[in-house]
């Protein structure tokens, strides 16, 4: 099998592994508290990025003082937030549903681009944005993207909603700080900063005991999301970056919300409806045609 073969099937096997990561938080939201769940996966994943630092620099991972408070905040935005509310999210509602609102993320880095970092926001990009915007509000109003004006939107997909806003943060935070700290260095750092942000809350929130009686399930789940759906999945993503580049790679992400719904429909038995379709498709086709430059 040729190396480009290889390269392919590892961004394929990522995509795959972020997917299941809502599958995997799922089961896990439903027997721990979110704390708790949130504080495990980081615990094991920062353990993990710390090997793969050491392997890929040959050296033991190190910041300057004025990168701390930086790579602080990405782990208060894309470790303690998001995964408080990606597990808060995911007690309440299904992990197909939850994935697919998620998917809009692109479309709003995009636009937080334009404001923050002054990226030109094309007609094409706006119409991308406002076509993923409605498919996000067509999966939360069941159907109908209007409902949400009239009903409201439950604290689930409220949290994941929040989950948008934090990795957007976190993804526009990131990029001036990785151009002094590497991807894996920035990462294994907001990883540690995440965890250590989210050892008293566990804690104070019944860490312990639900480790004493934490399943075989459940232990599988934490390593399923530290390892695979965090550490592997991130460094093929970044060794595909570095072959074939960020477009050809990013258009792989359009794949994840698609395998977590097939994956939460085999493995949760979560039933497909109409309105994940239709949303799917305009969230998916909104991100496309937002990122397709």
């Amino acid at each position: 099998m040729s190396q480009t073969a290889i390269l392919y099937l590892k961004l394929i096997g990522s995509v795959t592994f972020w997917g299941g990561t809502w599958i995997a938080g799922r089961i896990l939201a439903g027997d721990m508290t979110p704390y708790s769940a949130a504080f495990l996966r980081f615990l094991f994943a920062t353990l993990f990025m710390f090997v793969l630092v050491c392997r890929g620099t040959g050296k033991t991972p190190r910041c300057n003082k004025e990168d701390i408070l930086p790579l602080m905040f990405l782990g208060l935005t894309g470790v303690f937030l998001y995964n408080i509310m990606f597990f808060s999210g995911l007690k309440l509602i299904t992990a197909g549903r939850a994935a697919l609102i998620i998917a809009a993320v692109p479309t709003v880095i995009a636009l937080g681009s334009a404001i923050i970092f002054k990226e030109k926001f094309t007609i094409a990009k706006a119409a991308g944005f406002i076509i993923a915007l409605t498919g996000v509000c067509t999966v939360i109003g069941d159907g109908n993207p209007l409902a949400i004006f009239s009903q409201g939107i439950s604290f689930g997909d409220l949290c994941i909603v929040g989950c948008v806003f934090s990795w957007t943060a976190y993804s526009l935070a990131g990029k001036p700080v990785m151009r002094k700290v590497s991807p894996l260095n920035a990462v294994f750092w907001s990883c540690l900063f995440g965890s250590l942000m989210l050892l008293i809350p566990a804690f104070s929130h019944g860490l312990i005991s639900e480790v004493i009686n934490i399943s075989l399930v459940d232990i599988g789940c934490v390593l399923f999301l530290a390892f695979l759906g965090t550490g592997l999945a991130f460094s093929w993503y970044c060794e595909a970056i570095g072959k074939i580049g960020p477009s050809k790679t990013g258009i792989f992400i359009n794949l994840v919300p698609i395998t977590a719904i097939i994956l939460a429909a085999i493995i949760l038995d979560e039933k497909i409806g109409m309105s994940l379709v239709v949303g799917g498709s305009l969230t998916i086709s909104g991100v496309w045609l937002t990122n397709r430059s």
